[in-house]
């Protein structure tokens, strides 16, 4: 049976996430906590993995019960405590001080600084999904994949590549349950295969090529034609049906598709 294994949220965009038993999720679709605060330049860009190297040597911890953050250096002792509503200028001080830029950590309860704001839903993959993708690198964990990929919810007792399935034809909808709670799958979202490995300050060499080229060999026939049509596309992108209240999802529960609807019908 399918179920949910692992919830993992971010509560600063482009950080490290953590392990949460259960998750809410808002009216607004989105997971509470989950990339609730970005951390911006002065021209109210944000400071991504994409733009600053230094966000992949930079630790994070949060403790959701007291709004607790911890930042600290890799490969340094101290960690650096703050709580992020009362002391939102010392942090915004220490990150300034760590990227050599004005930084200004910037907050949204409500949806969250999610890249696809038309499906705020959570992130979708299965563990085994992960565990495949870090056995094509020697010296890649299963940890530093799941750091790399950041979906939020993991389904386990299903194979690798189980989510390639969520993405029918063209003009088909896949509709999921998770506990109480019905999803849609809307589209995969492009994955950063970052080539470096955060944890030791490694550079890979060949790693896009290799990641490529694995995933070119195992990719379903049928997906090629559908959505998942980049290579680097892995995680499943959701929206929430019924939005009219707050929603629980917690580990355990099963996961189980229900329909495959055309678009058309699925707005009726």
């Amino acid at each position: 049976m399918a179920y949910v294994a692992s919830i993992h949220i971010y509560p600063v965009k482009s950080l490290d996430g953590i392990s949460v038993s259960q998750a809410t999720i808002l009216a607004s679709g989105a997971l509470k906590g989950d990339r609730s605060f970005a951390i911006c330049d002065d021209q109210g860009e944000f400071v991504s993995s994409q733009r600053h190297n230094g966000t992949c040597f930079l630790r994070l911890s949060f403790n959701v019960s007291n709004n607790i953050v911890g930042l600290k250096i890799q490969g340094t002792e101290q960690e650096n405590f703050f709580h992020i509503d009362r002391e939102r200028a010392r942090i915004e001080s220490w990150l300034t001080s760590y990227f050599g830029f004005p930084i200004k950590l910037v907050e949204n309860l409500i949806t969250g600084f999610s890249d696809n704001i038309a499906a705020l839903g959570p992130t979708i993959i299965s563990t085994e999904t992960i565990a495949e993708i870090a056995s094509w690198f020697p010296r890649v964990c299963v940890n530093e994949m799941r750091q790399h990929l950041r979906a939020n919810i993991e389904i386990g007792d299903v194979p690798p590549f189980w989510e390639d399935q969520l993405f029918a034809a063209s003009d088909e909808v896949v509709r999921l349950q998770i506990g109480k709670v019905t999803f849609e799958a809307t589209h995969p979202s492009q994955c950063i295969v970052s080539t470096r490995n955060s944890f030791r300050e490694e550079v890979y060499p060949n790693f896009q090529e290799v990641f490529t080229a694995k995933r070119n060999k195992i990719m379903p026939h049928s997906a090629r034609r559908s959505p998942l049509s980049h290579l680097s596309q892995l995680n499943i992108n959701t929206r929430v049906l019924d939005r009219t209240s707050e929603k629980i999802i917690q580990i355990g529960d099963e996961v189980k598709i229900i329909s495959i609807k055309s678009i058309a019908d699925s707005r009726l």
